[in-house]
């Protein structure tokens, strides 16, 4: 199936099986997504609140890498982890997301990290923008595995 968007963008997803899915996005790109057996899926896939993550993570991660690339930080390595508190009722939503920014190499300059870092959370990265206001987000920063 093809899905052609007409001024506006678009994607969709289609049920492959129990509660799998398969979906296009508007980019052509294909993606699945699961659940656990115990309530229906075949845990063969991301669910999708753990896409929501990854899609934060990803989101300020292409900006951080990007602006530090701009400012010259040359890193040898670089990670994101998040550790989240979901609500106990339904919707059981994220309440918090905690994000450590992970970098490793020589002379690592923390206050361009930091501005890199801010700029993403605070101007650039849309994921992280459409959650504000519904969850509480906080980050940090560790070097060469020093938390600074």
């Amino acid at each position: 199936m093809v899905v052609i968007g007409v001024g506006n963008m678009c994607a969709y997803v289609r049920n492959v099986k129990g509660l799998a899915f398969s979906g296009m996005t508007d980019s052509g790109h294909w993606l699945m997504m699961d659940t656990k057996e115990r309530v229906g899926g075949f845990e063969g896939a991301v669910a999708p609140m753990e896409m929501f993550l990854q899609a934060i993570m990803g989101c300020t991660g292409m900006d951080v890498a990007s602006l530090l690339d701009k400012m010259k930080v040359r890193y040898t390595s670089f990670e994101i982890h998040e550790e989240h508190k979901r609500a106990e009722e339904h919707p059981k939503v994220y309440t918090e997301i905690n994000l450590t920014y992970r970098l490793e190499g020589d002379e690592i300059d923390l206050e361009k990290v930091r501005k890199a870092v801010a700029l993403s959370m605070e101007r650039y990265c849309a994921v992280s923008a459409m959650a504000k206001g519904s969850v509480e987000m906080s980050w940090k920063i560790e070097i060469n595995g020093e938390l600074v």
